[in-house]
């Protein structure tokens, strides 16, 4: 069984930082293509950034270049660096494999992007 569980969100003002990390277990990360997705109140859940088997990057125009996704493949563990966040990146957010495994959905972790 896909257990994934994210952690670092928080309370940031626009223009900070925050990264994200996804530790999971029943899955390996190095061999599964992986992403990270968000959900705004209101909002349909959306792509951030994936990372394939072979480390090619992508990434949504929205937070291309402020963004960097990665993996850890010792810890088994993937990172989303957020710099010069915005109010309209606050959401929660989920790592997952890319497509999603619908089972696999964790609880997320809050970012709030405010003054």
């Amino acid at each position: 069984q896909v257990q994934l569980v994210e952690s670092g969100g928080g309370l940031v003002q626009p223009g900070g930082s925050l990264r994200l990390s996804c530790q999971g277990s029943g899955i390996v990360f190095r061999f599964t293509a992986m992403g990270w997705y968000r959900q705004a109140p209101g909002k349909e859940r959306e792509s951030v950034a994936s990372i394939t088997r072979g480390d090619n990057k992508n990434y949504a125009d929205s937070v291309k270049g402020r963004f960097t996704i990665s993996r850890d493949s010792v810890k088994n563990t993937l990172y989303l660096q957020m710099n010069s966040l915005k109010p309209e990146d606050t959401a929660v957010y989920y790592c997952n494999p890319v497509p999603p495994y619908s089972s696999s959905w964790g609880q997320g972790t809050q970012v709030t992007v405010s003054s």
